[in-house]
């Protein structure tokens, strides 16, 4: 499959959007960490309408205007990870969840660190809200993006309700 990309600014840094023919693909982070998304050595810069459409909707969360996306997406991965990925989907905007509330909702209340493992495999970052997970206690956990920009984010989000 190949894969077209662009970068866009954004208050969080540089992000790459990276979409296939069945919609977009990832969210990548400025320093993302080349093994955490794996898509496929054809990645190519160029146009493509889910990437314009994608830099649009999020240059609106960015400013407040969108709280839900409404893009096609193709996530990439197993049948446990795209579980754990849907379910990130279904977590309003402005409230967070546990690693153990997502194992729960997916039917494998035992699964917490494969839940967190999957989470941080998240290869379509903040449109599929992973930021939105965090530890049992409410501390902020890992994220691919790092702490700071997972605390923006979720500050954001509060702050536009």
């Amino acid at each position: 499959m190949t894969y077209a990309y662009r970068t866009m600014d954004s208050p969080v840094g540089e992000l790459t959007l990276v979409a296939g023919e069945a919609g977009l693909a990832a969210v990548l982070w400025q320093d993302d960490d080349p093994r955490r998304v794996r898509l496929g050595p054809r990645i190519e810069r160029g146009d493509h309408p889910v990437l314009e459409e994608a830099g649009r909707q999020l240059g609106e969360y960015f400013s407040g205007q969108r709280e839900a996306f409404d893009l096609p997406l193709h996530f990439s991965g197993t049948d446990f990870q795209k579980s754990v990925w849907a379910a990130l989907l279904t977590i309003p905007f402005g409230e967070t969840r546990s690693y153990a509330d997502i194992a729960r909702q997916i039917g494998k209340p035992s699964a917490c660190r494969a839940v967190g493992a999957a989470n941080g495999r998240n290869p379509i970052s903040i449109i599929a809200p992973c930021h939105r997970v965090v530890g049992a206690d409410g501390a902020l956990t890992g994220f691919a993006g790092g702490l700071k920009a997972k605390r923006y984010l979720l500050g954001l989000e509060r702050r536009f309700p």
